[in-house]
């Protein structure tokens, strides 16, 4: 099976099951859930509309055409024919050994279980499957359609199959992967986000702050940088030159002093009332789904930050990209009526302006990268220019016809109009696929010059050839639309 799944099962429909079902779905997988909730329908549907406003804004026409949605009646309709199940029932053992029980009796031999649970242990998830080594731990965060970590834990009885199919799975819908070497409770996230809210509670229940001046110390500090780097590699760089080592002297002894309260304070009933208070307060009147669209597009725009720095979040929503579609420029083979394929790409997060269309300078670029694979193609690529001799663009003409999005496919389809001892003729036209038109055109003349001398010098004649047999070749087409405008104000 690997990673190639034709269908998902998803069993309990809360915000997390929810939350799995829209990133499969968005990531063109169809599924069935099954939930017992009366409104799981509607409350599915509400949060699928926010990961598809969401993705839309990441990555554009880039996403796959929809899997689909259906709402199964029972654990058995959603994971009979179901090559991967994602469970994600309330956090009660009982429940979820019984459930887990029923799901492995009813799926088939080859599928796996991907249990969501934030904490418990996956051996003893495992104590009453008849197949106990289908079911590893996939544990992720919220919102799942947008944060891509996911622990992945298995059980004493977890096959290295099953670990490694599920880890393949996760990473085909844009996840990172984090493997939790050993069996523990809570895993690795869940632990460091518990002793930080430990002290905040602390913190609360001790009257210094309130929830939203706590909040305030994350957001406007530490938690920017850990949203990139962490904490290990925060403090490598606190230490200075010196590093890691320098910071653990000067600030190891700090550790000792009693700052920390490991044991949170007891939850009374005093203590919950402040807490929602407080919490009603910092939401100041705002709904549900509307900070869940903020977040989300707070989140979206960092991530298209990192992706620009390809670091962090950012490099892994880079790899998903390319997986749905690519970025890779053509090699500028003929098309069918002569003129060449010179780019074949979505247009990328950094190529967008604040409307979200194809900003500028992104066509100069796309339209320099469209000369560079003719240049290359007729034997002017880098080794040449590095040896010292070169073409230069001497004039051009850009003509805006139409917009593309972040994610939209596009093509850069080349004519080489004409070609003598040192001038090359070109014209590109920029054509998006989803709205099958012309966006732009672009005209350029080249020189072939002598870069040490500083002056224009003949091309080799072997390069001189190869240019005219691709003017000759596509000698048979109409001059293009648009070739020698110029600027103009009417008369």
């Amino acid at each position: 099976m690997a990673h190639e799944i034709r269908k998902v099962g998803i069993v309990g429909g809360g915000v997390i099951g929810a939350g799995w079902a829209a990133r499969f779905v968005l990531n063109g997988i169809d599924l069935a859930i099954y939930d017992p909730d009366p409104e799981i329908e509607r409350k599915t549907m509400a949060v699928l509309a926010n990961a598809r406003r969401a993705l839309s804004r990441l990555f554009g026409q880039a996403l796959p055409a929809e899997g689909t949605v259906t709402f199964a009646a029972s654990i058995a309709e959603a994971v009979q024919d179901a090559d991967f199940i994602q469970e994600s029932l309330p956090e009660r053992e009982d429940l979820k050994v019984r459930l887990l029980a029923e799901i492995d009796a009813a799926m088939p031999g080859h599928a796996v279980i991907g249990s969501s649970t934030s904490g418990l242990l996956p051996t003893k998830l495992q104590a009453s499957m008849a197949r106990p080594d289908r079911l590893v731990v996939g544990h992720p965060f919220n919102p799942v359609y947008l944060l891509p970590l996911v622990e992945v834990c298995g059980g004493d009885l977890t096959s290295q199959a099953t670990k490694d199919i599920a880890a393949a799975v996760y990473t085909r819908i844009g996840m990172k992967v984090l493997h939790v070497r050993k069996e523990i409770d809570g895993f690795i996230a869940d632990r460091l986000l518990e002793a930080v809210w430990r002290e905040a509670l602390w913190l609360i229940n001790d009257g210094i702050a309130t929830a939203s001046e706590i909040d305030d110390a994350i957001r406007f500090g530490a938690g920017m940088r850990w949203s990139f780097m962490g904490t290990f590699l925060v403090y490598r760089l606190a230490g200075g030159e010196d590093g890691m080592r320098h910071f653990l002297h000067q600030f190891g002894p700090s550790m000792e002093w009693p700052w920390t309260k490991l044991i949170g304070p007891k939850l009374t009933d005093e203590l919950i009332e402040t807490i929602t208070h407080q919490s009603d307060e910092q939401a100041d009147g705002v709904d549900l789904r509307t900070f869940e669209k903020l977040r989300d597009d707070c989140l979206v725009d960092l991530t298209h930050a990192l992706e620009r720095n390809n670091f962090a979040a950012g490099a892994v929503a880079r790899a998903h990209r390319a997986r749905l579609g690519g970025a890779a420029a053509a090699n500028g083979p003929a098309l069918g009526d002569g003129r060449l394929l010179t780019i074949s790409t979505p247009v990328e997060p950094e190529w967008i302006d604040y409307n979200e269309h194809l900003t500028e300078w992104a066509y100069l670029k796309l339209f320099g990268d469209a000369t560079d694979v003719v240049l290359t193609r007729i034997g002017a690529g880098p080794d040449y220019v590095a040896a010292g001799h070169s073409w230069y663009t001497v004039e051009t003409h850009l003509r805006h016809l139409g917009q593309a999005r972040l994610g939209e496919p596009v093509e850069v389809r080349t004519r080489v109009l004409a070609a003598d001892g040192k001038r090359l003729h070109l014209f590109h036209e920029m054509v998006s696929a989803a709205q099958n038109a012309v966006i732009a055109t672009a005209e350029h003349m080249l020189v072939h010059v002598d870069a040490q001398a500083e002056k224009s010098a003949p091309a080799p004649q072997a390069m001189q050839d190869m240019a005219k047999a691709l003017v000759a070749g596509q000698a048979h087409l109409p001059p293009p639309q648009g070739i020698g405008r110029q600027i103009s104000m009417p008369g």
